[in-house]
């Protein structure tokens, strides 16, 4: 990747959603994956208690011995915290159940808010030569989606085209905002990415429609079709690019990641 579209280091996404099972996981690490693909040098953060994205890279729970919880609560530095994938030019820092107690264990940190912000900007970053972190959010607006909005660029969210689907998507907008009025101010949206579309199905269809009425440019051109190659990658420790490279779900990472791309490239330019 070009210097020009990174020239302050890695343009940091977080992948969030306060909705469960939208596909969140599943899109950092595929996303991650196509990226790496396309050249990029790409580290997902694992910032969900339930550890998924980890689980889905490989990384059994024995073997996260530096976490996410770690680097935000211990300041753990970030060489020991992030982990080599089967996937070259893919690094985690991976999470496990201890993230559960973060919010409690920061509650008196006068920097709670920014402690992933600063964990990501440790003198030693620059040195991994990242082109993008991503970061995987837990399926609640709390202070672990917090630390990421600050820490990030911007939001990258998932959107299931199910019915009810943009019911909630109003309160993390406001989330959004207020973390750009108090300690964020260049944080942005990415974008509004539809997963799990069965273009069969008219109410699929419908939402997405209903979502672009609404959203207009916000929402990617690419959508995520429901497929059962992507639903299966995960128990096999694999992103579905790795695990059947030419289903419908692997083209469609791959033209996510071409498209995020292609937006960064026009703003670098």
């Amino acid at each position: 990747m070009s210097e020009m579209s990174r020239p302050e280091g890695p343009r940091i996404i977080a992948v969030a959603n306060q909705k469960g099972g939208v596909g969140k996981t599943t899109t950092a690490i595929n996303l991650a994956a196509a990226l790496v693909e396309e050249g990029a040098r790409v580290l997902l953060v694992d910032l969900d208690p339930q550890g998924n994205a980890s689980t889905g890279l490989g990384i059994e729970t024995t073997d996260r011995i530096v976490t996410s919880y770690d680097l935000l609560v211990d300041n753990a530095p970030l060489g020991e915290a992030i982990r080599p994938t089967s996937i070259e030019g893919l690094g985690l820092i991976p999470a496990n159940v201890d993230l559960s107690s973060a919010d409690i264990a920061l509650i008196d940190n006068a920097k709670r808010s920014f402690l992933l912000h600063d964990a990501l900007r440790q003198p030693g970053m620059a040195a991994f030569r990242w082109d993008y972190i991503l970061i995987d959010c837990p399926p609640s607006l709390s202070l672990l989606t917090v630390n990421a909005m600050v820490a990030a660029h911007s939001v990258l969210v998932p959107l299931q085209s199910e019915f009810f689907a943009l019911e909630g998507l109003s309160q993390l907008m406001i989330s959004i905002r207020e973390v750009r009025q108090t300690a964020n101010p260049d944080l942005r949206i990415e974008g509004v990415l539809m997963t799990m579309s069965d273009r069969r199905n008219n109410l699929s269809q419908q939402v997405e429609q209903d979502a672009r009425d609404n959203l207009g440019e916000l929402v990617f051109t690419t959508v995520i079709p429901r497929n059962v190659r992507v639903s299966e990658a995960p128990s096999f420790a694999m992103p579905v690019l790795s695990y059947d490279s030419t289903s419908q779900g692997a083209r469609a990472y791959r033209a996510l990641a071409q498209e995020l791309m292609g937006k960064h490239s026009m703003v670098a330019a």
